[in-house]
């Protein structure tokens, strides 16, 4: 079953929540595989009451497909496993690195030049060798660009076409650089590929100052943010998106207010794209 409209990222400490409520307009969830697959007895009952009642995707944290250390391989096995007991189909990850002879627990750029995108096609075929299914890729924020040869969006290109994974669009994440960087979001979001998005990501930002976004999944969606995920449906087609909500974390029923915000748009993206289908036709 392929994946569909607007989802949640679930956090342990919602759990409880979910499973008394099941929302319905929640139609897939998000989890990091690192924050479950150790855990087992009351935990993992729980999870698998879900992931049998919905869809779910995955987002992991600790790949660190840019590093120089070793790609370790016995976590990726280890991922892998847990996918499958779960029937979890999605695998993404960052298009970062968190590791530089032991985990670093942030993500850092990866330098924006030819040679890492060879590195990091090198690391990706590897672990699609593994999963046995495309790898998905986040463009993540960056605040610096040490090294930098070529732009985010060809760095993002090329790794796309030459190692044949596929991408989990942040809408805000595009935004946030946009604005730290100086480009303009629009036009990054039509370059990506086409037939590459898998799902997408939207979520809040901190504003440090004018021309200074912080992502930290902290706070509502700004309309900006909203706005710049319509015209994402709008060049790519409606593809299914997640709300991450990582700190500050409101009541359950707050965040499914804007996760019927998101099924909102989608839907107003598609009845636009059938009239417009239905006036070439009539013509």
């Amino acid at each position: 079953m392929s994946l569909t409209g607007a989802g949640l990222g679930l956090r342990r400490e919602m759990l409880d929540d979910v499973l008394q409520s099941m929302p319905s307009d929640v139609d897939f969830w998000e989890i990091a595989p690192e924050n479950w697959m150790t855990l087992g007895g009351a935990y993992e009952k729980k999870l698998s009451r879900l992931t049998q009642a919905y869809q779910f995707t995955s987002h992991g944290l600790s790949l660190s497909i840019g590093s120089l250390d070793k790609l370790d391989t016995t976590f990726v096995n280890d991922v892998n496993r847990f996918l499958r007991q779960h029937s979890i189909s999605v695998y993404s990850e960052h298009l970062s690195y968190c590791s530089d002879n032991g985990h670093m627990y942030d993500l850092m750029p990866i330098p924006f030049t030819q040679d890492a995108i060879a590195h990091v096609v090198e690391r990706v075929e590897r672990v699609q060798d593994i999963i046995q299914r495309p790898l998905v890729l986040e463009n993540v924020s960056y605040y610096l660009a040490p090294g930098q040869e070529i732009s985010e969006l060809e760095f993002t290109q090329e790794v796309l076409k030459r190692s044949g994974c596929e991408m989990l669009l942040d809408v805000n994440n595009v935004y946030v650089n946009s604005v730290n960087h100086r480009y303009d979001a629009k036009s990054f979001i039509s370059a990506i590929p086409a037939g590459k998005v898998v799902y997408g990501h939207i979520a809040g930002h901190y504003d440090e100052a004018d021309d200074l976004k912080v992502d930290t999944h902290g706070a509502d969606v700004i309309p900006q943010v909203w706005e710049l995920l319509k015209f994402a449906y709008e060049t790519h087609g409606v593809f299914p998106t997640l709300l991450e909500r990582d700190f500050n974390i409101p009541p359950l029923a707050d965040l499914i207010g804007e996760v019927k915000k998101i099924k909102r748009i989608q839907g107003d993206v598609l009845s636009q794209s059938a009239s417009t289908a239905h006036q070439v036709f009539s013509a």
